[in-house]
């Protein structure tokens, strides 16, 4: 039986897409170039700064600015952490019935400390959920397992007593090498690209109070 369910962030548990966006533009905007869209932006979120950086300005980290737009866009972000982040639409209600069914649930990103404990306290979760693990938490983030056998023990569980959910390559590779099962978050940044059946996910959803049905389905 699945005694705990968690959640990555990005892309899976709370959509920040927006506001990373928004921080990229800033950035563009500070060097005279006009803002990306949205849409455009939507799927490299998942992936970080650094794929930011090099997505907004067609460089390689290796570029001798590169360093200075990536704080410069950490800045902004920081900053405007949750002007509008929101949760996907059935996560509310999603833990709301996991904590009916007495389940425990967290959150393993490989966002770091700084940016994951403040966004979570604007998006009034932390102090609802019975772990927050970030990418800075561990010696190694996502897809290595360590954060997420972190998380088992702090919840005082098996991995094998757990359910992860991501919606990127690196979380199911962690899940599975963790001895969790995982499902992909088929609603979040999947990119047109991104071979799902390949992961070696237990099964994929296409919104979050799916996870309720597979629950169920392995009870």
């Amino acid at each position: 039986m699945i005694k705990a369910v968690l959640f990555d962030l990005d892309g899976t548990f709370a959509d920040t897409a927006p506001d990373l966006a928004n921080a990229l533009n800033c950035v563009r905007q500070e060097k005279g170039l006009s803002p990306l869209p949205l849409e455009s932006i939507r799927l490299e979120t998942s992936n970080g700064a650094n794929a930011l950086i090099k997505l907004g300005f067609e460089i390689e980290t290796s570029a001798t600015d590169f360093s200075n737009l990536k704080n410069r866009l950490l800045d902004h972000y920081l900053n405007n952490i949750a002007e509008y982040t929101t949760l996907f639409a059935g996560i509310d209600e999603l833990i709301k019935k996991l904590e009916e069914r007495s389940i425990t649930w967290g959150i393993v990103t490989n966002k770091p400390m700084r940016f994951t404990n403040p966004l979570m306290e604007k998006l009034g979760i932390s102090d609802r959920t019975h772990c927050i693990v970030s990418g800075d938490t561990t010696s190694h983030a996502k897809p290595h397992p360590e954060s997420l056998i972190y998380a088992t023990k702090l919840l005082g569980i098996s991995p094998r007593d757990c359910l992860y959910i991501g919606d990127a390559a690196r979380d199911i590779s962690a899940a599975r090498n963790a001895g969790m099962r995982s499902l992909i978050a088929m609603y979040g940044y999947i990119g047109l690209d991104d071979q799902t059946d390949q992961w070696g996910a237990d099964g994929k959803i296409d919104h979050p109070l799916d996870i309720l049905s597979y629950l169920s389905s392995i009870e």
